[in-house]
């Protein structure tokens, strides 16, 4: 069985995390998605509007994904491809080079991301449509 792990923080879930689930899954047979806590996003300067369970809840009802666990720091990205015996590391190409380090483990693959979607553009959106009501 050829596994499959992707990091984000799945917030305000949209048609581009599902393409981005859907490609993940394609590199392989079980798809583990490490899912932003909220402890750490506060750490990296972000609030989300779902707290951690909702998110992952939603994750979990998405065909392509097998299983959530927990991304609480940077640094476990070595330890959970070590642990749950990763073959395919998946990020958007966004962060493409980033992850490199994880070479020699896994394969190392980058995305392209859906470009006319982001939370960031979501959240951007509704703010100036409030703006203007």
């Amino acid at each position: 069985m050829k596994k499959v792990i992707t990091y984000g923080t799945f917030d305000l879930l949209h048609y581009g995390h599902i393409n981005l689930l859907r490609r993940a899954k394609e590199q392989g047979d079980y798809l583990i998605v490490a899912l932003s806590t909220d402890e750490f996003n506060r750490g990296k300067g972000k609030e989300c509007y779902f707290p951690y369970e909702k998110r992952k809840a939603l994750l979990e009802a998405i065909r392509y994904v097998d299983l959530v666990i927990p991304e609480t720091s940077w640094e476990q990205k070595r330890e959970d491809v070590r642990e749950f015996k990763v073959d395919v590391f998946v990020m958007g190409d966004d962060w493409k080079g980033k992850f490199d380090f994880l070479s020699d483990l896994c394969e190392v693959v980058y995305l392209p991301r859906t470009p006319e979607i982001s939370t960031t553009k979501i959240k951007s959106d509704l703010l100036s449509k409030e703006e203007s009501d």
